[in-house]
């Protein structure tokens, strides 16, 4: 097993789009040749995209991009730009008259980062589509993890900086990957040491308070709006269907129980898709395993590469 990067993953373009400034932006992955597809939603407050298509009862077999965008329910927006770059390139499926691109989608609440009035759009998620062509995959604050935040327990003032974060493995001829725009309502927990590398900051800023706690000692005395949700993409090149494309998103939210704490909380819209394009044979528990280490890497690097901004302190700030 080793870690390998997206240049070494055929078929598979993953590009992001942002605005600084705003604080906002969008990531799509593309499977052109297209992948069938499941998702798992565990988080109670979900905005998504073309999600009652993945159910395995309903005809649609394969989907061709997910869009993981910032915004809240507006950054949906973003799914017309990868939309209309699939139709020009043909890519979706042949109705005679065009091509129809199948894109699912998630989106967090980023609105507090910056310019709450700019959100991801059609032009940004085209513009998500050409980046992706230089199969070039950036981490931190980028994409739909550029406003990310966590640990708000105690509201904006003490979270800290998230961000988007991806790791690959391939074992033999199995790929497994995960790309993660973490943007939770608790704190990330490095699995190995049991530490938490970054979450809700006490007043002085310069330690870090245990979510749960929080909650305990606030009781029912407190309002946590629905200001959160951490979104992903669990990629293979396994064949799989529909049904087990589901089963193995639901597998992979095991890596954000093992390093969210609380993880699916009402108030945030947990959320992974699965794509799976089909060119290997392999055990689905395999493939099971290898999807909860790759997002546990994911979400790990989100929070070590995001930086500083919005006036949210990030991991590199903090001397723990």
């Amino acid at each position: 097993m080793r870690e390998i990067q997206i240049t070494e993953i055929t078929g598979l373009l993953v590009g992001h789009a942002h605005n600084m400034r705003a604080g906002t932006g969008c990531t799509v992955v593309i499977t052109a040749e297209g992948a069938t597809a499941g998702v798992d939603v565990r988080g109670g407050a979900p905005g998504t995209r073309e999600t009652d298509l993945l159910n395995p009862v309903n005809m649609v077999e394969q989907i061709h991009a997910v869009l993981l965008a910032g915004g809240s329910a507006f950054g949906l927006d973003a799914a017309a730009g990868i939309m209309q770059y699939l139709e020009e390139r043909k890519i979706g499926f042949n109705v005679q008259l065009t091509n129809v691109p199948i894109v699912c989608g998630a989106v967090l609440f980023d609105l507090f980062a910056g310019d709450y009035k700019i959100r991801p759009d059609r032009e940004m998620g085209y513009q998500a589509c050409l980046n992706a062509e230089k199969k070039e995959l950036l981490q931190g604050s980028v994409g739909a993890g550029t406003g990310a935040t966590i640990g708000k327990v105690l509201g904006h003032g003490n979270a800290m900086k998230g961000g988007f974060g991806s790791y690959f493995l391939q074992t033999g001829d199995l790929q497994v990957g995960a790309m993660v725009a973490v943007n939770c309502f608790g704190e990330v927990i490095d699995p190995v040491s049991g530490k938490i590398i970054a979450g809700v900051l006490s007043e002085d800023k310069k330690s870090l308070l245990r979510t749960e706690q929080m909650m305990l000692k606030q009781g029912n005395n407190n309002d946590r709006s629905a200001l959160n949700t951490t979104i992903g993409v669990l990629f293979t090149n396994a064949t799989l269907t529909k049904a087990q494309a589901q089963k193995i998103a639901g597998i992979a939210h095991n890596g954000y129980a093992r390093t969210i704490q609380p993880a699916h909380t009402m108030v945030d819209g947990d959320t992974i898709f699965t794509m799976a394009t089909g060119q290997v044979e392999a055990d689905l528990n395999l493939i099971g395993l290898l999807a909860v280490k790759v997002v546990e890497k994911a979400v790990i690097r989100a929070i070590k590469a995001a930086d500083s901004r919005y006036g949210f302190k990030s991991y590199s700030d903090l001397n723990l």
